[in-house]
């Protein structure tokens, strides 16, 4: 099947031929007759699918026709994070070339007064998140009565950030007569029950099983302890044929600790994530997109969003707090077509998180067997009297810090101290045999890494070597 069989326009398939695509990914072949015949739909995809393109597409054909008036969006994408509200952005440029449609975003971060003049221009299609639209409407800035197409977008990822709330006042306020797509990774019980109220008869759409990971991406589970697991990153690292690859870690002080102590030993490694300006997040990006950097530690920021082209490796320093966060952090490789490789870390307080995501994806990973962890056991520890000095590469002895003694890592002395709880002070040298609890919520002390606030960014869309 091509672009040609689905109905698209004659001006739309040569906006996507010159994107280079030619054959419509599983969700795209489905979708799009669909949204072209007006019809509701409930799409369930994982991400690396295209499906964006799978309602930017029919989207850009069916406004083709009508006119905008001000302050009266045609349409209106609903998008959990600015992030992905830009990149969908990207998209209708890059297809709608050949089109004169007016895209708008409303998302925090950048001045309220231009977005307000672009909607008194009119737009024909409005992309925002909903804190902000929510915002612009309580001011009288917008109307949605004129709104006859609606796409909420990771509407999975809108019930974790808790905006369901707003999408259902939203809903409330837009024409009842309207098409309304709905698109998610999974389909827990509260999205179900939004789509049951607010969709109409909808086509239900599912290329895959829900929350299932990519079948071109080849699992791991590497086991290891709190002490060892820089040692354990480090060995895969150099092990591995790793052409590009991104570290998740659960906070940002470990994003920083641990990019960092990579670029002691040697790595060529950047880092992004909440707490940076916009201009240092460019220029790690730059960095990693021109090949001067091959390594990006993340946080939860990167896991969805960002599409970048050409990550071979994917490591999970932490087990993400989320099952679902899984899915999407190993998405940033095989993407495309392409083959990737995904190690998580896994220490005896990973055990439940672990556990929930193989019953999330209906999968049990396979323990790593490769020979990392083996060294590292193999390794003999330091004698307490030895000077660091001996260790066999500057750096290396101060990560080998086995005995129980509860410090703080040695890496990055000037980085805030992890708090220990009571249990974890009383723990024997060789505590990892003996699983225990995973860490309560209490215990995040930095916290997930939900977004950052900045100017819309414009680096959502990188190839690598391009």
């Amino acid at each position: 099947m091509t672009f040609a069989d689905l109905g698209l326009s004659d001006e739309l398939l040569s906006a996507v031929t010159a994107a280079g695509y030619t054959e419509p990914t599983p969700i795209q072949a489905s979708a799009i007759p669909s949204v072209l015949m007006m019809r509701d739909l409930i799409g369930i995809a994982q991400t690396g699918t295209g499906k964006t393109a799978a309602f930017v597409l029919p989207m850009i054909d069916v406004l083709a026709h009508g006119r905008s008036r001000a302050r009266m969006p045609r349409s209106l994408i609903l998008e959990p994070t600015r992030e992905l509200a830009a990149q969908v952005a990207e998209n209708f440029e890059k297809y709608g070339k050949n089109h004169k449609l007016s895209v708008a975003l409303l998302i925090g971060g950048v001045q309220m007064g231009d977005q307000v003049k672009a909607l008194e221009k009119g737009v024909d299609v409005l992309i925002a998140t909903p804190g902000r639209l929510m915002d612009l409407f309580g001011r009288g800035k917008i109307l949605l009565t004129g709104c006859n197409l609606l796409v909420i977008d990771e509407a999975d990822r809108m019930l974790d950030m808790g905006f369901i709330p707003d999408i259902e006042e939203i809903c409330t306020k837009l024409p009842a007569q309207r098409q309304t797509l709905l698109f998610s990774a999974t389909m827990p019980p509260p999205i179900k029950k939004l789509a049951d109220r607010f969709l109409s008869n909808p086509k239900t759409i599912e290329v895959s099983r829900p929350a299932s990971t990519n079948l071109s991406i080849t699992q791991w589970l590497v086991p290891t302890s709190g002490q060892k697991k820089r040692a354990t990153l480090e060995r895969l690292l150099r092990a591995e044929d790793v052409t590009t690859a991104i570290i998740f870690s659960n906070r940002k002080t470990t994003v920083r600790e641990l990019n960092k102590s990579l670029q002691r030993d040697g790595f060529r490694s950047g880092e992004i994530h909440g707490d940076m300006e916009q201009p240092q997040r460019l220029a790690e990006l730059d960095r990693f997109k021109s090949g001067e950097i091959n390594i990006l530690v993340a946080s939860d920021v990167a896991a969805r969003g960002l599409d970048i082209k050409g990550v071979s490796h994917v490591f999970n320093y932490d087990a993400p707090w989320h099952p679902d966060d899984y899915v999407h952090r190993i998405g940033r490789t095989g993407r495309g077509g392409a083959t990737g490789v995904a190690f998580t870390l896994m220490t005896p307080d990973d055990a439940e998180n672990i556990e929930n995501i193989e019953k999330l994806t209906g999968t049990r990973i396979p323990r790593w067997e490769g020979g990392a962890e083996a060294e590292v056991e193999a390794a003999p520890a330091p004698a307490s009297a030895e000077p660091r000095e001996k260790a066999p590469r500057k750096g290396r002895g101060k990560r080998r810090d086995e005995t129980p003694a509860p410090v703080a890592s040695e890496d990055a002395p000037a980085a805030p101290r992890r708090e220990r709880r009571p249990e974890q002070a009383e723990r024997p040298a060789r505590a990892e045999r003996a699983p225990v609890p995973a860490p309560s919520s209490s215990f995040r002390s930095d916290g997930p890494d939900e977004g950052w606030n900045g100017p819309i960014p414009d680096f959502l869309s990188y190839k690598l070597g391009a």
